[in-house]
């Protein structure tokens, strides 16, 4: 079976004070229909530019990034366009993602303008419920007014207001508090389970990975290292790397009295 979302051979550079200095060196992963993959690793380790790269944010230097078995850069610009309706990336930082003078429902709406499609009411509002957000009380609040983990759930609402197949979840969690970053992990498997849909979940954290993840891969230095059954990956981790980052999280939820 074609997986949705095919990555191959991506090699990224950055120019760094007249330096090229290479974020990704030939990663492949994979993303099937209805499947929930965790891209871990550690700061700086390329997960971001991943995410980008596939949204169209970062330029590749080389490889191949196919969804629906077509490469995204053979298409047209209008084929694109419609094409990247149905994948959206959820950025890290709600506090910066959203526009400040913009009430929740048209910041809901934004996706729906730019791909031009109709039927906006329903879908600003069937989206806010899907994050769990009462379109009546949330529609006319500015994000100012909401919490973080409200704020973050006005990105999943827009996210989801084209009806995508695919979510790219660049460290959803990373400003929240415990209890928060596993509500919104307990919504990426409620979405991935009632709607079908796919979701790249980006992420330093394993625990969390553990807890909503079918597999993970496993990023260092802009390399996949290792990538596996999230389980298999976790109980018998191949990589040092991978060995490295257990231990390192381990003593982070068990420190030593």
């Amino acid at each position: 079976m074609t997986p949705m979302l095919a990555v191959q051979g991506l090699a990224v550079t950055f120019r760094d004070a007249g330096r090229l200095v290479p974020a990704l060196v030939d990663v492949d992963l994979e993303v099937a229909a209805g499947e929930l993959v965790g891209l871990v690793g550690g700061s700086g380790a390329g997960k971001s530019t991943v995410a980008r790269a596939v949204a169209g944010l970062v330029r590749a230097d080389s490889g191949h990034i196919r969804f629906d078995g077509v490469d995204l850069a053979s298409m047209s610009r209008g084929q694109l366009r419609r094409r990247r309706a149905q994948l959206h990336l959820v950025f890290q930082d709600p506090y910066a993602s959203l526009p400040p003078s913009m009430p929740v429902g048209r910041i809901v709406a934004e996706p729906l303008v730019i791909h031009r499609i109709g039927d906006r009411q329903r879908r600003v509002a069937d989206a806010l419920r899907a994050a769990h957000l009462d379109p009546g009380r949330y529609s006319s609040r500015y994000p100012h007014q909401l919490s973080g983990g409200e704020r973050q759930r006005v990105a999943f609402a827009r996210a989801l207001v084209t009806e995508p197949r695919l979510l790219l979840a660049d460290e959803p969690t990373q400003m929240l508090d415990a209890s928060l970053r596993a509500e919104l992990a307990d919504l990426m498997e409620e979405l991935r389970a009632s709607r079908g849909i796919a979701v790249l979940h980006i992420t330093h954290d394993l625990a969390l990975a553990q807890r909503c993840c079918d597999r993970l891969v496993v990023l260092h230095r802009g390399r996949v290292v290792e990538h596996g059954p999230t389980g298999a990956v976790l109980s018998h981790p191949e990589h040092p790397y991978t060995r490295a980052l257990i231990d390192a999280a381990r003593r982070l939820h068990h420190p030593a009295a």
